[in-house]
């Protein structure tokens, strides 16, 4: 059994007769012996290695390459140097996969651009495999705070009939043969493909989730969604992740201190329990990130109304690129100045205009606005997107057909409010988003082990 550099690292006492598996990050020939800086991915430190020269099959030392696989033998002793406690004193070593001198990662540092065209191989620095191993802590914290109060992990499809969001900015899943797909009238004949019907890859699991939300309670989905929006951005990707509760008998006010929570929840958990990896992007990616997470954790939001937001961002005299009006969204610059500039910390935004909104949220008695919400962060802007949903079948279905959907593409969403309807509200965080919020990393691309984006699909 081997151990782990974590594990060996964190060891109250020397241990005789270890083995640890890893890949060389750094080897230094002396004249009687050699140092190898080792990692095996389960922290952010090596472990140093000393390796003498009398050692048998210490002739292949010169193959120990910087991204090589090694197995390492020996014993764990204290470490004479400074700024490490032990270090492992090998009694065997052995190559397991060599690297060569093209390995792309002998130099230290890379810029994010060209790491994006070795996607298979960034985990491998230490910025990336910092990143990763947060993403991963994360998943599980999100886990955690949803599971500690009482919700039920549901698993919505990912192949669907409906559009959600009503942009029709999605992918077609098809087993038809495209180059002689049957056509009808000029347009592909999806009856005769796999479903009977159009399907696609859906852009939330919010539909579906509602309707197990209103039978458990307290719900949440956890995965994947995607968008064909042919964007360039920073801030989108073809595939990402979402994160949507949904809670019964839940009105826009507790949605909004639900949300909340999470935000402030997830960002305690970075801040304590991440501390060695968040340390890499406070010192080498955002300088102004753990003030910035620690106002955070530490303020109540401020909630805005809509109305409000717009006349403070009137008011403001400030230039913005995109000039703000009632009627309009919110775009990223006001979403900043409102959170960076004007109130210097998190602001929820909520009753916004119901043209600008999906037809399920909730319409207000002034038959202007929907019960609509946004958690609005410094840095990010829109993190967190959400609504008391539409309970009342006569004004969902108005809705529906105003929006240009179609009443019989929805009937099982429809059903959940024929029978047993009640209020209920939700939201959805893109994961991606919070991974950029916890590192500071300005770029989505580099949050998630591989991206796609228009023309990227190598990985």
């Amino acid at each position: 059994m081997s151990h782990s550099v974590k594990s060996l690292l964190r060891a109250e006492s020397a241990l005789p007769d270890i083995t640890l598996k890893g890949w060389v990050r750094t080897r230094r020939d002396a004249r009687d012996f050699s140092f190898l800086e080792v990692n095996d991915g389960s922290c952010l430190a090596n472990l140093q290695v000393i390796v003498a020269a009398g050692l048998p099959g210490y002739e292949t030392i010169k193959q120990f390459n910087t991204g090589a696989a090694v197995k390492i033998q020996g014993d764990l002793v204290e470490s004479p140097g400074k700024g490490q406690r032990w270090e492992l004193r090998a009694t065997a070593i052995e190559l397991i996969g060599g690297a060569g001198e093209d390995f792309p990662l002998q130099k230290k540092r890379h810029t994010d651009e060209y790491l994006r065209t070795i996607a298979h191989l960034r985990p491998r620095t230490n910025k990336y495999g910092a990143m990763f191993r947060l993403r991963s802590r994360l998943a599980h914290a999100i886990h955690c705070f949803f599971q500690e109060r009482g919700f039920h992990w549901i698993h919505t499809p990912i192949i669907t009939g409906s559009d959600c969001e009503g942009a029709g900015e999605m992918f077609t899943v098809t087993t038809l043969d495209l180059a002689q797909a049957p056509k009808v009238a000029g347009k592909v004949d999806f009856n005769q493909d796999f479903f009977g019907r159009e399907a696609h890859l859906t852009v939330s699991g919010q539909l579906s989730v509602e309707t197990c939300c209103l039978a458990l309670g307290k719900v949440y989905t956890f995965g994947p969604t995607f968008r064909s929006e042919n964007s360039n951005t920073s801030r989108h990707m073809a595939e990402f992740w979402m994160i949507e509760p949904e809670v019964a008998f839940a009105d826009l006010a507790a949605d909004m201190t639900l949300a909340e929570e999470l935000i402030r929840y997830l960002v305690r958990f970075v801040l304590q329990e991440c501390a060695e990896d968040l340390d890499v992007f406070a010192r080498f990616v955002d300088q102004g990130l753990i003030p910035r997470l620690e106002n955070i954790a530490s303020h109540d939001f401020i909630r805005l109304s809509y109305t409000d937001a717009i006349a403070i961002l009137l008011g403001s005299g400030h230039s913005f690129e995109y000039a703000p009006a009632w009627g309009r969204d919110l775009q990223s610059e006001h979403e900043r100045f409102l959170t960076e500039v004007h109130f210097k910390q998190p602001v929820i935004v909520h009753d916004y205009p119901k043209e600008i909104k999906a037809f399920y949220m909730r319409c207000n008695d002034d038959d202007r606005t929907v019960a609509a919400m946004d958690v609005l962060v410094p840095a990010i802007g829109e993190i967190i997107g959400g609504s008391q949903r539409e309970e009342r079948l006569d004004v969902l279905t108005g809705r529906i057909e105003a929006t240009g959907g179609r009443q019989e593409d929805y009937w099982w969403y429809l059903d959940t409010r024929r029978f047993g309807s009640a209020p209920h509200s939700g939201f959805g965080l893109g994961f991606e988003r919070l991974l950029m919020l916890a590192t500071g990393v300005g770029n989505i691309r580099d949050v998630i082990p591989f991206p796609r984006t228009p023309r990227s699909l190598e990985f």
